[in-house]
């Protein structure tokens, strides 16, 4: 771990360059640019929103702000693992001729969704005055569960990285992972929807516990309690330790993969 904040800090601007260069890639050719930044939200938010509070009928007020509280943590990790999955192959030829290390490369991913994910809280903080949604002071907290989130996104992109320079078949499993991901994490639904005697299930996927602080600070304008706090953080660093330890052990070996 001292190793990795080492490097993080040694190779910050080679980190902060590729992530401006993923950003420019990304949306390279687009007219509006990175407004699709604030856009991308906005849209998905409309389509969900009337999907859910039209037709499917959640019974939750102003369901477009309970939706968005955790929607853009969960974009963010989704599009992160999503770019970072492919980011030690598609820099191969690089890796191959600069000696430098692996990490900066998943990083750089992590860095680029972090901006995305930035700008799409301004569609969030103009939607609640426009929905007279009180707007709480718990806004001032959501530093706290955005740094658990980065951590539990960075040990899961260093795994997924690693794992798809051997087996590249990873990439397009991630992606099916991620969709039911999606459904069997409160996101569309408050957690009180599932039946009390199979909400102990729910409760094994780490994920809810580190997006949580997000609603509870934007949509109720609570603070999560104690122990919600420390499992978001147990649940992160697990993550980092176990998906860093995985991407050192096999990193010297990428380049004859790639």
């Amino acid at each position: 771990m001292i190793e990795l904040v080492r490097e993080t800090y040694r190779y910050r601007e080679l980190i902060w360059a590729l992530a401006l260069k993923e950003l420019k890639i990304r949306y390279k050719r687009s007219v509006l640019g990175f407004l699709w930044a604030l856009l991308n939200p906005a849209f998905t938010m409309l389509v969900l929103t009337l999907v859910f509070s039209t037709l499917m009928r959640f019974p939750i007020p102003h369901y477009a702000i309970f939706l968005l509280s955790v929607l853009l943590p969960w974009t963010f990790f989704s599009q992160s693992l999503s770019y970072a999955v492919e980011s030690i192959v598609t820099n191969g030829d690089l890796i191959k001729k600069v000696a430098v290390p692996k990490v900066v490369f998943p990083m750089a991913a992590i860095v680029s969704n972090i901006i995305n994910l930035l700008l799409s809280l301004i569609p969030l903080a103009l939607l609640v005055p426009l929905m007279r949604h009180p707007f709480y002071w718990t806004w001032l907290y959501l530093p706290v569960p955005l740094l658990a989130l980065i951590i539990f996104t960075l040990g899961m992109t260093f795994f997924f990285a690693a794992a798809n320079v051997y087996y590249r078949d990873v990439s397009h499993i991630l992606q099916v992972v991620l969709s039911a991901w999606f459904y069997v994490t409160p996101i569309i639904y408050s957690l009180d929807f599932i039946p009390q005697k199979h909400q102990w299930i729910f409760k094994l996927n780490p994920i809810i516990y580190v997006i949580n602080g997000f609603r509870l600070a934007v949509y109720y304008g609570k603070l999560p309690k104690a122990p919600s706090i420390i499992a978001s953080f147990v649940c992160a660093f697990i993550s980092l330790l176990i998906g860093y330890a995985i991407f050192r052990k096999y990193q010297d070996d990428f380049v004859f993969y790639v």
